[in-house]
Parts: structure tokens; sequence; C-alpha cells
């Protein structure tokens, strides 16, 4: 990837992603207020993976009861019809702005995790 010369800015690594410059001083062009502003929705954002991570768990021992479940219904323990009436249900209420397809793969993810415990 080639450089392309772009003022108040400058290339930080190989796959050419960019950073502000420092002023002459040596300052960032960040002021404090864009600072403060950014820690404050890194603040949240901690916030909404603690809370995840508190669902996702409450979501595994969900799964795990159904799994305990499911031989005396007779039922088979992987049952992909259900995966896809998750993916369905989930592209329904997702109002972006992550895509459908993003919902799918983050949730992919999640239901081979819980298939694995």
């Amino acid at each position: 990837m080639r450089d392309i010369p772009d003022a108040g800015f400058q290339t930080f690594s190989r796959a050419g992603v960019r950073a502000p410059a420092p002023d002459t001083d040596g300052s960032e062009t960040l002021s404090d207020e864009a600072r403060t502003s950014i820690e404050a929705l890194r603040a949240q954002i901690d916030g909404i993976d603690d809370r995840i991570v508190e669902l996702l768990n409450d979501r595994a021992k969900l799964a795990l009861a159904i799994r305990a479940l499911k031989p005396n219904a007779g039922m088979a323990l992987y049952d992909p019809k259900r995966e896809e009436e998750i993916f369905a249900r989930l592209a329904g209420v997702n109002t972006g702005p992550l895509y459908a397809d993003n919902v799918r793969e983050i949730y992919a993810a999640i239901l081979h995790v819980m298939k694995e415990l």
C-alpha cells in the first residue's frame, strides 16, 4: 500500500493506519474535550461489555439446562432449524448500525461456543 500525503496525518504501520500528527509543540491535535469525550464513551462501552458477558453467562446456563432436558424429550442435542430460527428472529429485531450479516456472524460464534459447553 502506498502512502498518500495528507496534511495533519502520519502513517504508523505498514497497513497504512493513519493517526493525527503531533503539533509542532508535541501535543496532539485532539483537544482535551475530545479526549474527555472519548474516555466517557469508552467507559460506557466497558459497562456494556460487562453486561454482555453477564448475559452470555445467563444464556449459557439456560442452554445447559435445555441440553440436559433434550434426551428425556427425545430431541437431538443439535437442531440446525432452531439456529436458523434464531438468526431470522435476530435479523428481524436488528435496527442497526450492525448489518444483518454482522449479527449472524456474531451469533454463529456465540452458538458455536454454547455447543462446546
